[in-house]
């Protein structure tokens, strides 16, 4: 999945594709690099981050999806709002990434009727503008699983088929480095939550507090943090540098046959 942020405020690349049309350049390039999935994102929710509105959000991610559906690539839609979620639906958008996991009021109803739609549910401790304030959990593996089951359980007593629902821990979404960190070493137990595990760790913060490099300069630990993540069973993978990831999982899959 290759990040497409058209926002002015995203942490890595915010301002680089803030307009429609260098947005869907970038994503002809992820295109070309071999993306399976293009994730476009209208509202930046780095940490610390303010919500825009609907009409700006529907402003900037609808020309960037009509213009991509017709490409031969499944195009997702990272929002949590119903209305964005709907419109961007009958533009062309064949997944829901909501970092909200559904929460917002009218969100389960927008994506029950597109039955077509997969649906990535992602646990976030509180909201983008505090999520980092100290951050707490007893057992930060059992509670971020008992939250994400829970999400499963209900979506599936709306009748919305578990072959529709991916789950993604949320990776530095109100989580320490020792949260992500423990997180990523058991990430093969949510598994046993029965549906694809999407992870996203490229360029993020918890990286930098490793290795000490600027948010520019972290493709080789982004790459290093994919591959462990595919290894202990995600499925999807969302990133910023394409072509590195996939050249670096196919040597991975000569040697291990793991991707």
């Amino acid at each position: 999945m290759g990040v497409v942020n058209v926002t002015p405020d995203s942490f890595s690349d915010g301002g680089l594709y803030a307009s429609a049309n260098k947005a869907v350049q970038h994503a002809k390039r992820l295109i070309d690099e071999g993306v399976d999935i293009l994730d476009i994102g209208g509202e930046s929710t780095r940490p610390g981050s303010e919500p825009v509105s609907v009409a700006e959000e529907l402003n900037r991610v609808i020309p960037v999806i009509q213009a991509l559906s017709d490409m031969n690539v499944a195009v997702s839609v990272d929002t949590s709002k119903p209305e964005v979620m709907r419109q961007a639906i009958e533009a062309g958008a064949t997944m829901v990434n909501d970092v909200n996991a559904l929460r917002a009021p009218g969100a389960i109803e927008v994506v029950k009727e597109a039955e077509h739609v997969l649906i990535c549910l992602m646990h976030m401790q509180s909201e983008p503008r505090s999520m980092q304030r100290n951050p707490q959990y007893t057992d930060v593996v059992n509670e971020v699983m008992d939250f994400l089951r829970q999400r499963l359980t209900l979506l599936e007593t709306e009748d919305i088929s578990k072959k529709r629902l991916v789950i993604d821990p949320g990776f530095g979404f109100g989580k320490t480095l020792e949260h992500n960190l423990i997180l990523l070493r058991s990430l093969d137990k949510f598994l046993s939550l029965g549906v694809p595990v999407l992870v996203g760790l490229s360029r993020k913060s918890m990286l930098g507090a490793i290795t000490g490099n600027a948010v520019d300069y972290r493709i080789h630990e982004s790459v290093a943090a994919a591959l462990l993540a595919v290894i202990k069973g995600a499925r999807i993978i969302r990133v910023h540098d394409v072509k590195a990831t996939k050249d670096a999982f196919a040597v991975c899959a000569a040697v291990n046959d793991v991707v």
